[in-house]
């Protein structure tokens, strides 16, 4: 299911409540058609006019969210690719995060990070 379709489904219901009552949502790129209320990154005007402040601003906060966001996911990348046992995982939740937090510091001691 497309990231769009999936919010619509679950998320956008009650952000566009937020919205609504002038709370911004900010969301990626791919979130475009959203709805209203719904804050993506403006792209630079055509003709090399400059964005508002406030824009500029907004533009901004996303970029920075942005690269906390690729942090994470490259964290979990690691995780899932270097161990198997994290690819299909069946057990109960609370045995997941057991065997996430050992795979971390298994991570951290190949890495070097810990001695």
């Amino acid at each position: 299911m497309h990231d769009l379709t999936a919010a619509r489904l679950h998320a956008l219901p009650a952000l566009y409540h937020a919205a609504a009552s002038g709370l911004p949502v900010l969301a990626d790129p791919g979130y475009d058609g959203a709805g209203i209320g719904i804050c993506i990154p403006v792209k630079q005007p055509a003709g090399g006019r400059d964005l508002d402040i406030n824009t500029r601003t907004r533009n901004a906060l996303l970029r920075s969210l942005r690269s906390l966001r690729c942090l994470g996911e490259r964290g979990f990348a690691l995780l899932t690719g270097r161990w198997r046992t994290l690819q299909h995982v069946t057990a109960s939740p609370s045995r997941i995060g057991d065997i996430a937090r050992a795979a971390l510091v298994l991570t951290h001691f190949e890495y070097g990070y810990i001695k």
